[in-house]
């Protein structure tokens, strides 16, 4: 396949005619080309250029080629861009483009996605201490872009609004533009993020010039990065404001190719001596001595080294968006499987990050938190009201129940196969009523879940198994499932401890209680002095001890905690998350169907 053919443009100001008209006779002449990217301020500096920028957008004159923008911001701006907002074609999360009119393109706050076949990541608008809805760019955007630059494969093409910071450092004098030298010009975090993301192509505007800068070495990758810098359209000077590139996607090109340095490369200008330093030359980012082995990745001294003071709340954008992050535990961000849940089901992420959303009404993701579905593994069911619900899965007359998980039914609970499980036989214990948690039943109900507790024991004891038993017990949960995960007994020993391991490293102590054999009496103890207003995990390890910790107001407590120790103990550190393991629903069934007929002989319900 031949190489896309991409046309780049500084700042048009609002220019269309002129602008549109040069990329037609560059189609013409050169094309055909895929796209045009533009960087810098889009719209007009003035409200006499309004006119003709309308005609576009009202659709009286015709955009050639596919056109994306960043610069959002300008005369008119808040007008086009609160509309494109509002469509309902652009709702839902969208980092390749809001449209805006037919072949033109919003590229919002931060993203990165394929063009062409291009990798191509983007920074819209300028840095500002203000919270204006257009035009800037936030903190939560630089964190999100962040963390999609930790995935796997190189960027081809970046681009920013504004220069980076110290990017003529190491240029030659010849080739700088004339007043653009000054190591001063340009914004700092935009610098950082280049040195981080590493792109083949960084396409910048907005100072106003031309500059296309000698090739660079990146620390720590063996590909060169070039940056261009496109005059406004229609400038006095006559500086090239349009340019033509033709790359081939760096996922298509061999390592020779992608390794080749042409002669006048030069070291990178956002590094010096002492930080390349004698080794391979990467930069570590503060966390990246983090242990892969440890069973445990929320160690909240190191968490506080990582963020600053006051920072190591926010969550990870990639992680929330996608449900992985290549960083894993060296990631700076916070990785909240809840938050990540609630996200699917379309609530904002700034409000999810911050608790509030600066973009108000204007914004079409939700800014409540939504109620949970499906008999997932995680420990906690979701968020919402504690009344019967139709979209509860959990509740057996729910029409959504996925049922071909179900194994036993009692008079009050039964029992489900996980969904997406830790290990084949991972069990849920769930109340027939819909309660939203396992240690508020009534006495009746509590036999009934201490018989099918009692029958899983028999049941894995047979197989060499012991059992542990969990609850994420939230303040606002829905329908209430104890977890049910059999282990080695090899490793019964152990739990305990790399329970109280785990907890030290959150920075709090387990309380303890002992669970009789013949009355559940530690889960009655603590059903009594469970405060509604409070959320609570504990864990009943082999040999009946209870571990338990009440979860304050302002503490973060990881929803999967309880499956992420045990995947550690068991060295699946790759099942800690339940959606990387989720299987078909004829697996699932079948899964289900041998589970059902090896437990019969001790299921009490059978």
């Amino acid at each position: 396949m031949a190489a896309p053919r991409i046309l780049l443009c500084g700042d048009a100001l609002g220019r269309l005619n002129q602008l549109f008209k040069r990329v037609s006779s560059v189609n013409k002449s050169a094309g055909p080309f895929d796209a045009l990217l533009c960087v810098g301020q889009f719209f007009p500096d003035s409200p006499e250029q309004l006119e003709e920028f309308n005609e576009y957008i009202e659709g009286r004159s015709k955009i050639p080629i596919p056109t994306y923008f960043i610069g959002d911001y300008g005369v008119g701006a808040a007008k086009v861009l609160s509309a494109a907002a509002k469509d309902s074609a652009n709702l839902g999360f969208k980092m390749d483009g809001l449209k805006v009119c037919e072949n033109l393109y919003w590229l919002r706050g931060s993203g990165k996605f394929l063009l062409q076949g291009l990798s191509v990541a983007y920074l819209s608008g300028r840095q500002s201490a203000s919270s204006q809805q257009f035009g800037t760019y936030s903190q939560d955007d630089v964190d999100s872009l962040r963390a999609l630059s930790e995935e796997p494969g190189i960027v081809d093409i970046f681009f920013t609004n504004e220069w980076p910071r110290g990017v003529t450092n190491r240029s030659a004098a010849s080739v700088v533009p004339s007043g653009k030298s000054d190591p001063s010009i340009g914004d700092s975090t935009i610098s950082e993020l280049v040195a981080e993301i590493k792109p083949r192509y960084h396409i910048a505007g907005s100072i106003g010039g031309y500059y296309d800068r000698e090739p660079y070495a990146n620390i720590g990758a063996a590909h060169v990065t070039r940056f261009i810098a496109l005059a406004q359209v229609g400038n006095k000077d006559k500086q090239k404001f349009i340019h033509a590139l033709s790359p081939t996607p760096a996922s298509k090109m061999s390592a020779a190719e992608i390794c080749a340095k042409p002669p006048n490369t030069t070291l990178s200008p956002y590094s010096s001596a002492e930080q390349t330093g004698s080794g391979n030359g990467a930069i570590k980012r503060s966390g990246d001595s983090v242990s892969d082995t440890q069973y445990w990745r929320y160690d909240v001294s190191q968490k506080r080294q990582k963020h600053g003071d006051g920072e190591g709340d926010r969550l990870c954008f990639k992680f929330v968006s996608s449900g992985s992050c290549p960083r894993g535990d060296k990631c700076h961000f916070r990785h909240d499987a809840d938050a990540r849940e609630q996200s699917v089901r379309g609530v904002c992420f700034e409000f999810l990050n911050k608790g509030k959303c600066e973009r108000g009404q204007d914004c079409k993701f939700k800014h409540s938190l939504q109620e949970g579905k499906g008999f997932s593994s995680r420990s906690g069911s979701g968020t919402g009201s504690s009344n019967r619900s139709k979209e509860c899965w959990f509740c057996l007359s729910s029409p959504s129940v996925e049922s071909h998980l179900i194994t036993s039914i009692g008079e009050y609970c039964y029992c489900a196969l996980a969904k997406g499980p830790l290990v084949q036989d991972h069990v849920l214990i769930l109340p027939i009523e819909h309660v939203p948690n396992t240690l508020s039943l009534l006495p009746e109900c509590e036999k009934d879940l201490y018989r099918l507790q009692s029958s899983l024991q028999a049941y894995f004891k047979s197989q060499g198994k012991e059992v542990v038993f969990f609850e994420w017990v939230s303040k606002r949960g829905t329908h209430g499932n104890l977890q049910a995960v059999p282990i080695p007994s090899s490793r019964a020993s152990s739990v305990e401890h790399i329970f109280n391991l785990a907890a030290k490293k959150l920075g709090f102590t387990f309380a303890t209680v002992k669970n009789a054999d013949d009355n559940n009496s530690g889960r009655k103890m603590l059903g009594m002095h469970l405060d509604r207003n409070q959320s609570l995990f504990y864990v009943e390890v082999p040999g009946g001890t209870i571990l338990s910790h009440v979860v304050e107001e302002n503490e973060k407590f990881p929803a999967q905690f309880g499956r992420e120790v045990l995947a550690g103990l068991l060295n699946m550190a790759d099942k800690a998350d339940w959606r990387n393991c989720q299987l078909s629903k004829d697996e699932e069934t079948k899964m289900a169907d041998n589970f059902k007929s090896q437990f019969k002989e001790c299921d009490p319900n059978s």
